[in-house]
């Protein structure tokens, strides 16, 4: 994989990241639940020669070894974040989960982004049903299921982590989510879904992450709820797989949109895995947000 192992200071400790090199304007990729910072690779490759991408590993992901003990902190941390690396309005992006991440870290004012860029992870229902779908994510079920497809928790030998990785690279082409994807993306980020603890690896995130995370407080000021994207006022692209988690709700994506200027909604055809299986597509996409920040810049300037 491109780029150079990096970690970000938080409150608590630090995240794990992948600092892909570029020069230009800082843009901040920000992985779902169950990826992590190498997710990113295929798109970052296509970014480098016009900014600087950066990508972390949230915290219960990839190789950071903080865990959650709280439903906010993985968005909390990256204002942090941003206030670590210096930057000054940067392209935050985000897929699925970290899609969310991105839009209640700039809706509770932890960062100012030039722009934000939400890869098929909107929240699209009220308060209360809200509620009830994140309930229902922490139940004894939705765990089994969890464990059973993605094998979250699991404790592996070295041999195994290995032959499971190469078996997910090997099957990608079949799979709902990686087909599509390169077979070696796929591999690296299988790995990196391991974190090394005493003599075994941990694929993460655990169950017990999942269940923190979606614990959210239903009084909380940002919630997961669409109401959200009324505390918004930078410009926000909303790029939609047609195939993905929510193309049968595209009606409540286009009316989020419509509610407020400088927001676009770009429909791709997609499964939910964009970063991984149109990292080309989704590369242009943020370049388009760079080179508006870029002129917007030179015209303050001016």
């Amino acid at each position: 994989m491109i780029g150079s192992e990096i970690e970000l200071p938080v409150v608590d400790g630090v995240l794990s990241g992948v600092d892909f090199g570029g020069r230009g304007e800082g843009v901040l990729l920000v992985h779902g639940s169950g990826h992590n910072a190498a997710a990113w690779g295929d798109v970052a490759s296509r970014l480098v020669g016009e900014c600087h991408p950066i990508a972390i590993d949230l915290r219960g992901h990839g190789q950071t070894r903080l865990d959650s003990t709280g439903p906010e902190q993985y968005w909390r941390d990256i204002g942090r974040v941003v206030t670590a690396l210096g930057w000054d309005r940067p392209v935050l992006v985000g897929h699925s989960t970290g899609g969310y991440a991105v839009t209640a870290a700039t809706a509770g004012g932890l960062v100012q982004p030039a722009a934000l860029c939400i890869v098929d992870g909107v929240v699209l229902d009220g308060r209360g049903a809200s509620l009830a779908e994140h309930a229902a994510a922490r139940t004894t079920e939705a765990a089994d299921r969890l464990r059973t497809m993605f094998r979250y928790g699991w404790e592996a030998n070295d041999e195994q982590m290995h032959a499971y990785a190469e078996q997910c690279a090997r099957e990608a082409g079949g799979d709902w989510l990686n087909a599509g994807a390169r077979r070696e993306l796929v591999e690296e980020v299988t790995r990196r879904s391991f974190l090394h603890r005493g003599h075994r690896w941990v694929r993460r995130p655990a169950i017990e992450e999942i269940a923190t995370v979606t614990a959210v407080d239903p009084d909380a000021e940002v919630f997961p709820s669409v109401e959200v994207y009324d505390r918004l006022t930078c410009p926000m692209t909303i790029v939609l797989a047609e195939h993905g988690f929510y193309a049968s709700r595209r009606d409540e994506v286009r009316a989020v949109v419509d509610a407020a200027p400088g927001r676009r909604l770009i429909d791709i055809g997609s499964n939910h895995n964009i970063p991984m299986t149109r990292p080309a597509d989704l590369a242009a996409i943020i370049l388009d947000l760079v080179r508006d920040r870029a002129t917007a810049s030179a015209g303050n300037a001016g």
